[in-house]
C-alpha cells in the first residue's frame, strides 16, 4: 500500500507512529501478560499474540493509507524493489522505524513502572530459532506481496492473521523485523532477546526475506504460450 497524496513528513510520522504503537503493544501485552498468568506461559503468550495481532490489523487499516504502515525495514526494502517510492524515502522510513521501535519500548516501560533503560538477557539462540526467523519472514513478505496485488483491500487482516498464526507454529514466535528485533534486545521482559541471540534472528530474516522475493516473483511471472507448429 502506498499514499501519495501525503506528503513525505505526514509519511514518515506515521510509519514512527505505527512501529513505536506496534512495540508498545508488543512489549506491553507481554509485560501484562506475565503479571497476570500467574506463571503459566501459555495464557501470557496467547495474551502476547491476540493483542500483537489485534494490534496490526487496527495499525495497518489507519495508517495504511497514509503511509503504507510498513513498520518494518524488510517490507520498506520490498517496497523499494517495486518502486513504491526511490531509496531516499526508503532510507528515511528504516530510520523512523527503528526511532519508533525503540520509543515504543520505552512507553510500554514508562506504562509498567519499569527501568526504562534495560537490556535483555533472554536467551533465544540456536540453529532452529534462527531458521524460524527465516520462515516467519519468508512468510510474511510473501502474504505483503501477494495480498498487495491480489486482495489489496484486505492487507491488515492478512498481515494480521498470518503474525498471529506465526506466533504459534515458529519456535522463536516470529519477530520477522529487524527494527523489532533490535529494539526488543532493550527489553528484559517476556518479549526480550539478549543482544547475543539478535544475530542470528537478523541473518534468518534476511535470508527468508530474499527468499520470499524470489518466490513472489515467480509467482507473478508470465510466460506466453506460443501455438505449436
Amino acid at each position: 500500500m502506498t499514499a501519495p497524496a501525503f506528503d513525505l513528513h505526514r509519511r514518515l510520522a506515521a510509519e514512527g507512529l505505527g512501529t513505536a504503537l506496534l512495540l508498545a503493544i508488543v512489549v506491553g501485552s507481554g509485560i501484562m501478560g506475565e503479571q497476570l498468568s500467574g506463571g503459566n506461559m501459555a495464557v501470557a503468550l496467547m495474551l502476547n499474540t491476540l493483542s500483537t495481532g489485534a494490534g496490526l490489523a487496527v495499525l495497518i487499516t489507519l495508517l495504511g493509507p497514509i503511509s503504507g504502515a510498513q513498520f518494518n525495514p524488510m517490507a520498506t526494502a520490498s517496497a523499494i524493489r517495486d518502486g513504491a517510492f526511490g531509496a531516499r524515502e526508503g532510507f528515511l522510513r528504516v530510520a523512523v522505524q527503528f526511532i519508533g521501535a525503540f520509543a515504543g519500548v520505552l512507553l510500554a516501560h514508562a506504562m509498567f513502572d519499569l527501568p526504562l533503560l534495560q537490556v535483555s538477557d533472554k536467551l533465544r539462540s540456536g540453529a532452529g530459532q534462527a531458521f524460524s526467523e527465516a520462515v516467519a519472514t519468508f512468510g510474511l513478505i510473501l502474504v505483503i506481496r501477494l495480498a498487495g496485488r491480489l486482495a489489496p483491500d484486505r492487507v491488515a487482516a492478512l498481515v494480521a492473521l498470518y503474525i498471529t498464526a506465526a506466533y504459534g507454529f515458529t519456535a522463536s514466535t516470529s519477530f520477522a523485523n529487524p527494527a523489532v528485533t533490535l529494539a526488543r534486545s532493550l527489553t528484559d521482559t517476556f518479549a526480550g532477546i539478549a543482544p547475543i541471540s539478535v544475530p542470528g534472528f537478523l541473518a534468518g530474516q534476511g535470508l527468508g526475506a530474499v527468499l520470499a522475493l524470489k518466490v513472489s516473483d515467480w509467482l507473478f511471472s508470465r510466460t506466453e504460450s506460443r501455438p505449436s507448429g
